[in-house]
């Protein structure tokens, strides 16, 4: 089904995209640069998309508030995809049609299925903190932008953090509990290469989609005495690994999460249950940063948020902000390049390419994009769970990024013999 603009609010309102951006103002705009978030807000990915997608869209108000980049408003045209396939590409090929530049499915299944095409077509298609991993290798992948660590460079920061606190992690025993889909076996490799290079033993238990019965396997954990515990999972997955973790006796401070973890799974497990719980953190989080701050006076204070106060500055919420940050400065970078556009595919994917040392104001560890690095230089940190909020536990940093990009380099190979 194709939405036209009425029925597109009407569904927003109905799935909760409070405030979207004022369309018919924006295609009033003969200047306009048009970006597609066709996302999930309705089946699996319900957990970030709604916070993620109204940072982003406060971003862009409080930049087009300004003046936008260049005399251009940045047009974000929402819309659900449900994480269904088939729905996603009739999306995508309409924001085509409508001159879409860019486009933000927020889905890994979505973005896989997308990749040919956003190829084929030249349109920059964004994969935050998802997607292929080997996606960062941007002479194979010239149009897939993650622009955020993937998930082997998570991986390998969390291995390095355990190496820090342990000194030596040879004899150890780290064990991986995920959901048993391509993004829960995605950081496989890495694990398991960095066992056979630090001497630490590696066990990988596999939960059912969506893994919401994860009984039978924490026990099992136990009973595996494991030095390190980390689980990679998203929305109900997270908070049963997290219930189960607690009543089967693992410490706390020695269990670990990929980026997808948030305030509200820390309520659900238990907030003072689970003190001491790490993860993997792209930018900060809190109301603190310069941008955030920001937004809450230009954009919140004004009545013009997209969505409830109470979730700027979430986790999720940030990092819709940032990357609708990042976003806004390949464009600023393109007119640096080509002043006079045309505004195209081609044309933003020079801007998004050749990013160098953005914080954006302090929101994000200094990120530099290449035509070879889509990733950004893989900077993140660790940050812990103290009982109310998650505070760092180490600076910016990456770690064995040889290892992740002889993964990357491997598997962009296989995908540029056989496409898949």
């Amino acid at each position: 089904m194709t939405l036209n603009r009425r029925d597109f609010v009407a569904g927003a309102a109905a799935i909760g995209l409070a405030a979207p951006l004022p369309l018919g103002r924006a295609l009033a705009q003969e200047k306009v640069i048009r970006l597609g978030m066709p996302q999930d807000f309705t089946r699996v990915y319900t957990f970030v998309t709604a916070e993620y997608s109204q940072g982003q869209r406060d971003y862009f108000t409080l930049i087009n508030d300004r003046g936008g980049i260049n005399g251009h408003k940045l047009l974000a045209e929402v819309s659900d995809h449900g994480n269904d396939v088939p729905r996603a590409i009739e999306a995508y090929e309409r924001l085509k049609q409508q001159g879409a530049v860019l486009i933000d499915p927020l889905s890994t299944p979505v973005a896989r299925a997308l990749v040919p095409r956003a190829l084929q077509d030249q349109i920059n298609m964004l994969t935050t903190l998802s997607g292929r991993s080997d996606a960062a290798d941007g002479s194979v992948f010239p149009y897939v932008m993650p622009l955020s660590p993937n998930y082997w460079t998570q991986a390998g920061i969390l291995v390095d953090f355990f190496r820090q606190q342990d000194k030596d992690l040879k004899g150890k025993r780290i064990v991986l509990v995920h959901i048993d889909t391509p993004f829960g076996r995605e950081p496989l490799p890495v694990f398991q290469a960095l066992g056979k290079k630090l001497g630490y033993e590696f066990q990988a238990f596999p939960y059912t989609p969506p893994g919401n019965d994860q009984s039978a396997i924490w026990p099992q954990v136990r009973r595996a005495r494991p030095d390190w515990v980390v689980f990679w999972g998203a929305g109900v997955g997270q908070t049963v690994a997290l219930s189960e973790a607690v009543r089967n006796g693992i410490r706390m401070d020695r269990v670990s999460s990929s980026v997808w973890l948030s305030e509200s799974d820390m309520e659900v497990a238990g907030k003072s249950e689970t003190k001491g719980v790490l993860k993997f953190e792209a930018c900060a989080g809190g109301r603190e940063p310069k941008l955030i701050q920001e937004i809450l006076k230009d954009v919140v204070g004004k009545g013009k948020g997209a969505g409830p106060e109470g979730k700027v500055g979430t986790s999720y919420y940030n990092i819709g902000v940032m990357m609708a940050a990042i976003i806004t400065e390949g464009v600023r970078v393109a007119f640096q390049k080509a002043p006079n556009g045309p505004v195209t595919g081609p044309w933003l994917n020079e801007g998004l390419r050749a990013i160098t040392n953005f914080t954006a104001e302090g929101l994000m560890p200094p990120m530099t994009s290449t035509k070879a690095d889509h990733q950004g230089g893989g900077r993140g940190r660790v940050v812990r769970w103290d009982g109310a909020k998650f505070v760092p536990a180490t600076d910016w940093f990456t770690a064995n990024q040889d290892l992740v990009w002889d993964e990357i380099r491997k598997a962009s190979a296989e995908f540029k013999a056989s496409g898949k």
